[in-house]
């Protein structure tokens, strides 16, 4: 599914990270997930629980909305 919520969110979390100019490791800093976990989320490996999408919606500045809000 090339437009699933969870692959709207991965894109949107690396889209979103990449405009604050942060890299995965600066990212994990802020949010306490390690940067491996980070990199399979963006990747499609890993689905992250609510209070992670919290964590990295805070840390990005956006709404946990926007993390699934199509961009195209």
């Amino acid at each position: 599914m090339a437009n699933s919520t969870i692959d709207i969110f991965r894109k949107n979390l690396k889209y979103f990270r990449k405009q604050l100019g942060l890299s995965q490791d600066k990212l994990s800093e802020l949010t306490g997930i390690s940067c491996d976990y980070l990199s399979e989320i963006e990747r499609g490996k890993k689905t992250p629980g609510f209070k992670r999408m919290d964590l990295i919606a805070k840390a990005l500045n956006v709404e946990v909305y926007m993390l699934f809000k199509p961009l195209d």
